[in-house]
């Protein structure tokens, strides 16, 4: 398994982010419409983007949130969840390792603790398992009750991979600006946020996946699903952000598809120069931070 990286401070007290040189990379974009319940079908849509992502030269297969199971499971996730790794990681690992892939997917987790499930993003390798992300923010109002299934994450882990430093984020969690800005001073290079957003939310996920990428000076890879579920129609619009916020690569709205992007991670470090967002943070905001949400 390889390292992931965290933040740390320099003598001064100040936040420092580490970049490493890279290697342009490949991603594939992999806005499909999973399945409600069948994991075998879902996992065959896997082994088959692979198989054909391998040939056309991508490095890095992303999938969106709960790809494995789908979204609106409601009880049967206690069913569905497996644990990490368990058999379809496990199957994915096997996949990663043929092909040479990293590939990205979300699924419920059955964690250690009897009955307690995260909503979690999955990095495998050519390796073996990378490391995985636990949805922090869980989003219960509307159409959604993800509190009533899963159990919030704790931690925002950055994996360093031979493709770059990557952060994982889930869907909801991009509403919160903490959360990225906690993976870019840890070095990310690439944030990814797999996603079952429903229509209604286009708006906002339009706007934050500019924002994250733009105020982070980060590449933002947003992959969203398709489908009907439950009277719920996700709408995909999966892309690419560039550091400067110009939309690389889109997908089309409603229906699966499947783009590839081309990304220059070390132009994170040249944006970062332009416009030092991460070095001239003031990081006593923070604390602030924590005390004015406790008396929110």
């Amino acid at each position: 398994m390889l390292e992931s990286r965290h933040i740390y401070k320099t003598k001064t007290g100040q936040f420092q982010a580490r970049d490493q040189v890279t290697k342009p990379i490949t991603l594939l974009l992999a806005q499909s419409s999973p399945k409600l319940g069948k994991k075998e079908e879902n996992l065959k849509t896997i082994a088959k983007q692979a198989n054909a992502a391998r040939k056309k030269g991508v490095e890095l297969l992303v999938f969106p949130e709960l790809h494995l199971t789908g979204y609106t499971m409601q009880d049967e996730v206690y069913n569905l969840a497996e644990p990490i790794p368990g058999p379809s990681v496990k199957r994915i690992e096997k996949l990663a390792k043929e092909h040479g892939l990293h590939i990205v997917f979300g699924m419920p987790e059955e964690s250690a603790v009897k009955g307690v499930i995260h909503n979690t993003a999955v990095l495998v390798g050519p390796n073996g398992l990378v490391g995985k992300y636990r949805k922090i923010h869980l989003p219960t109002h509307t159409v959604f009750e993800e509190r009533r299934y899963y159990r919030p994450g704790q931690e925002a882990p950055v994996f360093s991979t031979p493709l770059g430093t990557i952060g994982l984020t889930i869907c909801y969690d991009l509403y919160f600006p903490e959360l990225t800005r906690l993976q870019a001073l840890a070095g990310a290079q690439l944030i990814i946020c797999i996603s079952a957003s429903p229509g209604l939310r286009r708006r906002f996920f339009e706007g934050f996946c500019l924002s994250r990428a733009m105020e982070n000076a980060v590449y933002l890879a947003y992959v969203n699903r398709v489908g009907i579920e439950d009277g719920n129609q996700f709408w995909g619009g999966s892309r690419v952000v560039a550091p400067s916020g110009s939309v690389l690569v889109q997908c089309k709205y409603d229906v699966e598809d499947y783009q590839p992007c081309k990304v220059d991670l070390d132009e994170v470090s040249r944006a970062r120069a332009f416009i030092p967002t991460i070095k001239d943070l003031e990081p006593q905001l923070f604390d602030q931070l924590r005390t004015k949400s406790r008396e929110a």
